[in-house]
């Protein structure tokens, strides 16, 4: 796994090892990219279950401000700060080693961007989705990656659902206020 593109790209980035480790493919999360790609400059960015943290760091690395790694997973903890070693941005970055659920209720920040990528198919995606209105804002936008044909709500807080896209059997929604062109 590496980082594709701006300051870090090329760099390799580790990840935890075994059968129930899903780590986002390139082809996703080049996607995921281009729906933001003119949204990420000086942004706020939240990863809630990080995993190894490969989306906020391409997120730093693509010019957001700042970005906030949160797992409750030690391992995946240790993972993402020797990922974040490795791409030189301690500056840019905070990791919390939460549930998903205790840092969305306690968390006082805002933010621009969050990626919600939870383990797959056990309502956790749901669960989060319905939990972040205090945590975005009115013009934030919310990107899951989830499997194609999950049900996913709505809305994310008070942002709508805005548009899905498939990737063989992988789904990307996303949340966030404006028109649907075309």
């Amino acid at each position: 796994m590496r980082v594709i593109t701006g300051s870090a790209r090329g760099r390799k980035l580790r990840t935890l090892e075994g059968k129930d480790v899903r780590p986002t493919t390139d082809m996703v999360k080049e996607a995921m990219f281009s729906i933001i790609q003119f949204d990420i400059e000086g942004r706020k960015v939240l990863d809630l279950f990080a995993g190894c943290g490969q989306l906020g760091i391409e997120a730093i690395s693509r010019g957001a401000d700042f970005v906030t790694f949160v797992d409750k997973s030690k391992q995946s903890i240790d993972v993402i700060n020797d990922n974040i070693k490795t791409v030189g941005f301690a500056q840019s970055s905070k990791i919390v080693n939460k549930d998903y659920a205790a840092f969305l209720s306690g968390c006082t920040d805002k933010f621009d961007i969050v990626f919600l990528d939870p383990p797959y198919s056990i309502g956790l995606l749901q669960e989060a989705l319905s939990k972040l209105d205090k945590v975005i804002k009115d013009t934030s936008t919310v990107i899951c990656e989830h499997p194609y044909g999950e049900n996913v709500p709505d809305f994310a807080g008070n942002l709508p659902k805005f548009r899905q896209y498939k990737y063989g059997k992988v789904a990307v929604t996303v949340y966030k206020r404006g028109e649907i062109d075309g």
